[in-house]
């Protein structure tokens, strides 16, 4: 008897046959007789029909054989809610799933598990399994949302540190750009500053020399009046007989 394509947490019952896919070339049956089809699942109860609307079961085929795996409808004892305890912590260290953080592989776990306690719940009451069948696919919303989010955030954020990227070189730029024209400034003002030092120091001198020139023709001026002055009292003076 073949094997399910994955171990799962759920407990399902023993894989039953479905169809035979007839192989090309194949020799029929002595006397001409076909044999009869394989008959499916016997008639559900209505837990059984809840069962596989909430687990679907398992359908795969392996060497032209179509297999069907239906979820068991056994009740859970309390053994078993410790076995799939034991089986969970198994699991997840086989596995190496991460104790934290985002982790498919606990999640999947996780999800087994719960789907198995709803189970073991509907076998039990089947309106409390279908209530927690409710709280599950509410819980699965909530965390595809938060993964879009988490996802849709992710992207912002590579967008955004692009434009930092970007926007930093554009920055870096325009920073040396601004240092090149504070140094060009800078050096205006130092060839502005030594005009203006050597035009207040040629000012300076052209100033003095006017002052002594000034002061030179003041005292000019002034032994001139007072030769001229002396020169007018002797005209002025009578003449001594």
């Amino acid at each position: 008897m073949p094997g399910p394509p994955l171990q799962s947490l759920v407990k399902y019952d023993t894989p039953s046959l479905l169809t035979t896919k007839d192989k090309k070339g194949a020799k029929p049956a002595k006397g001409g007789k076909k044999l009869p089809p394989v008959e499916g699942k016997p008639q559900l109860t209505q837990t059984e029909d809840i069962l596989n609307s909430i687990l679907p079961p398992r359908e795969w085929t392996e060497e032209g054989q179509l297999w069907v795996q239906y979820v068991s409808s056994t009740p859970a004892t309390r053994l078993d809610v410790i076995n799939l305890q034991e089986s969970l912590d198994q699991r997840l260290l086989q596995r190496q799933a991460r104790e934290t953080g985002i982790c498919p592989v606990r999640e999947e776990l996780y999800a087994q598990c719960f789907d198995e306690l709803i189970r073991q719940v509907t076998i039990n009451c089947a309106e409390r399994g279908l209530l927690l069948l409710r709280v599950r696919d509410e819980i699965r919303m909530t965390i595809a949302a938060y993964q879009t989010l988490y996802e849709s955030s992710i992207a912002f954020g590579m967008r955004k540190a692009l434009q930092a990227e970007q926007g930093k070189a554009d920055m870096e730029a325009r920073i040396k750009q601004l240092e090149a024209e504070k140094k060009d400034l800078e050096r205006q003002v130092q060839e502005l500053k030594a005009k203006a030092e050597a035009i207040e120091k040629r000012e300076g001198e052209r100033r003095a020399l006017e002052e002594k020139k000034h002061a030179e023709e003041v005292q000019f001026l002034k032994r001139t009046n007072a030769q001229l002055k002396k020169e007018l009292e002797t005209y002025l003076s009578p003449t001594k007989k």
